[in-house]
């Protein structure tokens, strides 16, 4: 793995808080708050909102989609890894200018999507774009070889676009 950039967080291990899952949500949820509801972080100028419902634990369900994983939002499971890059979701989104960072649009379900790949690091940050603003949709880490290859694909085929657009 490359190194990663000057501006990316360390990372928050569950074994910094003794092995604690209380401690550790609590101490998560403290940076979310501190990224996302305290305060208002753009991306190429447009607000990011949150995807507040449902409501989980007196938890928005944005903070569930960056820390766990699971189709079912009731049957959601906690993800390590995504817990443990937690602070990299607004550092990515505010550093995408940077080379290290793959930007393109994209559909999915029918809605449009931002993606932000962290290649080197096998992260990706997706917001989901409203009218007026832009979601925190989820991030993951991006493992598998066939996943990293369907993002190349899709990145290359947003560029060829991009290209013709002129």
């Amino acid at each position: 793995m490359i190194a990663a950039p000057d501006w990316l967080p360390p990372l928050i291990r569950l074994s910094d808080y003794e092995g604690d899952w209380r401690s550790y949500l609590d101490v998560l949820y403290k940076l979310f708050e501190e990224d996302f509801v305290n305060s208002t972080p753009e991306f190429r100028g447009r607000k990011l909102r949150l995807k507040r419902y449902p409501l989980s634990k007196g938890k928005e369900a944005t903070f569930w989609h960056m820390i766990s994983e699971g189709r079912d939002e009731a049957s959601r499971q906690p993800d390590l890894n995504r817990c443990e890059r937690l602070r990299w979701v607004k550092a990515v989104i505010e550093n995408a200018g940077d080379p290290a960072v793959r930007v393109w649009e994209t559909t999915r379900h029918r809605e449009r999507r931002i993606c932000l790949w962290l290649e080197a690091q096998e992260y990706l940050v997706v917001l989901a774009a409203r009218k007026g603003y832009l979601l925190p949709w989820t991030a993951y880490t991006v493992t598998r070889d066939h996943r990293k290859r369907k993002l190349q694909t899709e990145y290359e085929e947003w560029q060829r676009t991009q290209e013709r657009k002129g």
